[in-house]
């Protein structure tokens, strides 16, 4: 899924266009689709604890797109939509510190999802781990610790030696997996990621964006929601210490839960957030902040800019009818179109939307019908030219006509023409 292009407002009437069938021949046709359910007014959220103390607005640094902030780096999505609300130097490339541990975790739930691992799997600490500076799960040389307490320490504890251990165990070497971590990125569609290792420790040629780090975000969230709900948790004990997950939005910005902070002296403090409110889900990846407190209240401010400013309009609810399509030799002339999942737009908060959508299929579609099969798609188009595709189904079963039927109309088609 693409996650860019600016959040505007669509206009104009949906249409329905059909592509040429060889048989049976007619008129190419073009009719109005069902117009979309009157979009109904947001939720009312309950009203959020106030975040802290941040900067004045008016003199923050601008970005490219939305509101001005202190980061060096940010992007800010509503991933149903794909609308990206903020955009601030967002394909540069930057260090990813610790949040490169969302792509070793990832590759954790992906094995845990493959059956390749088990979260009882455990594997031994080396030297190597056992050595790691920054900040530490503090395990002991030559223990053998379960994935899951290895995905605890990485996620809650942002343990660099838990990295290493998983590398190890997983790759042979971290720098076996370091590789595998970059080939998967590329995969996920992160095309300015490279990974040196499994923990984000300072390394040259290690390098990630802001936007590539929201698609990581995602897809964890979208692939793996069984295992997600570790990155909410907020504290953790192993090996009698108690630490604290430095995500404090966790604790401050209601909706918040995850993903993962990190910091390095070249990139400064960053965060990969996400937080979902009556339903509604944003992404957020800033970097280049000052301090931790700088990067706590920054990025709280943002995401309640985010869910404030701009809301989510139903335009097509899952199961509506989009349009309605001729049947060719059917019991009925006629059936009903629908998306199968809901068809969402991100707009200002206040603002009206009128969409612009276009559905396009191959028909009169010959008899018989099976509810459910895919047979086009309804595309809504922004105005910055981005086209968003929905699957098309047919939305209820349909017969072949009867011998008797099948022959007349056979015979008014040959003799006169279709005559729907």
């Amino acid at each position: 899924m693409a996650l860019f292009a600016a959040a505007a407002v669509l206009a104009s009437a949906a249409t329905v266009t059909y592509a040429q069938q060889a048989d049976p021949p007619r008129r190419q046709q073009t009719q109005p689709a069902k117009p979309p359910a009157k979009a109904k007014p947001p939720a009312t959220s309950t009203k959020p604890a106030a975040p802290p103390a941040a900067a004045k607005t008016e003199a923050l640094p601008p970005s490219q797109v939305g509101i001005g902030t202190l980061a060096r780096q940010a992007f800010m999505v509503d991933p149903q939509t794909s609308t990206v609300m903020l955009f601030k130097d967002a394909e540069q490339p930057m260090p990813p510190s610790s949040m490169s541990k969302m792509m070793t975790i990832y590759i954790i739930f992906e094995e845990l999802a493959a059956g390749r691992l088990k979260l009882d799997s455990r594997f031994r600490v080396s030297e190597r781990a056992r050595a790691m500076g920054g900040s530490r799960m503090f395990l002991e040389l030559g223990s053998e610790v379960s994935v899951e307490d290895l995905i605890k320490g990485i996620i809650i504890l942002s343990g660099n030696d838990a990295c290493v251990v998983i590398a190890e165990g997983l790759s042979g070497s971290e720098e076996s997996f370091a590789e595998r971590m970059t080939k998967r990125a590329r995969e996920l569609g992160m095309n300015k990621t490279v990974f040196k290792n499994a923990s984000g420790w300072p390394a040259e040629g290690q390098h990630t964006t802001a936007r590539d780090l929201a698609v990581l975000s995602w897809r964890t969230i979208d692939d793996y929601p069984k295992f997600y709900r570790y990155y909410s948790e907020s504290n953790w004990t192993y090996n009698n210490i108690r630490q604290e997950n430095r995500n404090r939005l966790l604790k401050i910005t209601p909706g918040t839960d995850g993903l993962k902070t990190g910091h390095t002296e070249e990139g400064g403090y960053g965060q990969a957030t996400s937080a979902v409110r009556d339903g509604r889900r944003l992404i957020l990846v800033v970097n280049g902040l000052a301090s931790m407190a700088e990067r706590a209240q920054e990025t709280s401010r943002l995401m309640e800019w985010g869910f404030r400013e701009f809301t989510n309009t139903t335009i097509f609810r899952a199961g509506d009818t989009v349009v309605e399509a001729p049947v060719w030799l059917g019991a009925q002339d006629k059936v009903a179109l629908v998306v199968g999942r809901p068809v969402l737009v991100t707009a200002p908060a206040g603002q009206a939307v009128s969409p612009r959508v276009v559905a396009r299929f191959d028909g009169p579609l010959p008899a018989p019908l099976v509810k459910g099969t895919k047979v086009g798609s309804a595309s809504v188009t922004l105005p910055d030219g981005r086209v968003i595709e929905y699957p098309l189904e047919i939305g209820a079963d349909v017969a072949r006509m009867g011998v008797v039927g099948r022959v007349t109309t056979m015979i008014q088609h040959y003799l006169f023409g279709w005559l729907s």
